[in-house]
């Protein structure tokens, strides 16, 4: 169980993330975050590196890349006890982080709901959260992926209990919530576009469609 040194916070929903990031900020951990959250965070007076400079690739192709960089999902995807991925990590100059706090818009309100053309719902859609917290996840033994506001409290009663660290036990817990919220999301995004199909959007058919 190793303590938390790097976090990255990039939230839709900001409920309470401030109050999080000022706990977490007690124990030392440096963060990463970007766009509105980092706004909101530095307005409070924490100190924050955008993914940007973190990265040294700018945000790009109007938001649609920003996070999804080597350093920053190899930071996620390394195993810590892996002496290859180690060594990669060191050859490249990527540097582990340790926990993700990433939660993304309901995508039945802001997407899928709202009247919009399907080429605005697919722009809606995201992708750079879903692969952080997928990839955090993945490798739960080593990575804190945090998506739902409601277990702050209980991630800081963790580290407190640990002296900054977050049990592995915990991080599965966090993670089969991580993959039920992706999950719930694919699956939203997939009857929407099944029923443009069926609206006619599409008005040949070239392969079966799974029920």
């Amino acid at each position: 169980m190793a303590k938390i040194k790097k976090a990255l916070l990039s939230v839709s929903d900001k409920t309470g993330i401030v109050e999080f990031a000022r706990e977490l900020e007690t124990y030392n951990i440096q963060f990463i975050s970007t766009g509105g959250t980092a706004r909101i965070l530095r307005s409070n007076g924490l100190e924050i590196m955008d993914v940007a400079d973190y990265t040294g690739y700018p945000e790009m192709m109007d938001g649609r890349v920003k996070t999804l960089h080597p350093k920053i999902h190899g930071g996620l995807l390394g195993i810590r006890s892996n002496p290859e991925h180690l060594h990669d990590m060191n050859e490249y100059n990527i540097e582990g982080i340790d926990m993700i706090v990433v939660n993304v818009k309901p995508v039945e309100k802001e997407t899928l709901s709202r009247g919009l053309t399907l080429e605005d719902a697919m722009n809606r859609i995201d992708i750079g959260g879903i692969a952080l917290l997928r990839s955090a996840a993945k490798n739960f033994k080593s990575v804190t992926a945090v998506t739902d506001s409601g277990d702050y409290d209980a991630v800081i009663e963790e580290m407190r209990n640990n002296n900054g660290a977050v049990s592995a036990e915990m991080n599965l817990q966090l993670a089969i919530k991580v993959f039920e919220t992706t999950s719930r999301y694919d699956s939203l995004i997939s009857e929407y576009l099944r029923q443009k199909a069926l609206l006619g959007f599409s008005e040949k058919k070239y392969i079966e469609i799974p029920r």
